[in-house]
């Protein structure tokens, strides 16, 4: 397996020291955020690409552009200026999410938001990984309807899906879409009371025994269909963010990952 690590993982972690932690772990493979914590705003992009290079790992993503499927001006230019970021930093993708606020946004406006995104992608060399959130307040929910809008916005060539473990089990959604799949994030649900309807970020911890969410079984069903891209570790608990070793808990996890297929 690609293993690879999100900064949420151990948000605590300098830049540099997060990235030597996932070389250290065997992963070559890292996404780096605007939010928590927030490196685009606080890291110049090009000290970025330096600390990627000393330590020797490849920035697969930043996450994200949100909400991508609502296009006015102003998100015109963040999607320019967060493209121009990932470009200059060396990151291969943006992470794209829906508007996630219990509101609707009609398939139309979806096409529409892709199609005006895609030459801000293909001026930057940029794939956008469209990563449907399963919450019940999405606005989009599911890897098939993100497939049929990019279909319709002639944007094969420019967009992946996420398939995100924890919003796949969210969603209800059975179908798997390997050819279509850019990256893959983990995390696991243990909280054994939480209805499925009502689980948060706030539930997503490493992949251990007690997982709810079946990541293994999907990770199977991946790998059987043809994938081999990467799987990215994606855990927004606090506490996991509150570990002393967050490199030794993400340590036991792949081994329980691996051990498990």
């Amino acid at each position: 397996m690609r293993f690879a690590l999100n900064h949420i993982l151990a948000p605590k972690l300098p830049l540099e020291e997060f990235f030597a932690s996932a070389r250290a772990l065997g992963a070559t493979e890292v996404e780096i955020r605007n939010d928590l914590p927030d490196v685009v705003g606080t890291v110049a992009p090009e000290e970025v690409r330096t600390a990627a290079e000393k330590t020797g790992v490849s920035i697969i993503s930043i996450k994200a552009l949100y909400p991508f499927n609502v296009w006015t001006d102003d998100m015109a230019k963040r999607a320019a200026k967060l493209a121009a970021y990932a470009a200059a930093c060396g990151a291969k993708a943006l992470v794209m999410c829906p508007l996630n606020e219990g509101k609707a946004v009609a398939f139309d406006v979806l096409v529409a938001s892709l199609k005006a995104m895609k030459p801000i992608l293909l001026d930057h060399r940029l794939t956008g990984l469209v990563e449907p959130l399963g919450f019940p307040v999405s606005s989009l929910r599911t890897k098939k309807e993100a497939i049929a809008a990019i279909r319709a916005a002639d944007g094969a060539d420019t967009y992946r899906l996420v398939h995100d473990t924890f919003h796949h089990h969210l969603a209800g959604e059975t179908e798997f879409f390997p050819e279509w799949t850019g990256l893959v994030h983990i995390s696991g649900v243990t909280d054994p009371i939480v209805a499925v309807a009502d689980m948060l970020d706030a539930h997503r911890v490493l992949v251990d025994g007690a997982d709810r969410l079946e990541n293994i079984p999907q990770i199977r069903r991946l790998i059987a269909a043809g994938y081999s891209g990467p799987f990215s570790f994606e855990p927004f608990a606090t506490e996991v963010h509150e570990l002393e070793d967050p490199k030794g808990a993400a340590k036991r996890s792949m081994d329980f990952v691996s051990a498990s297929l």
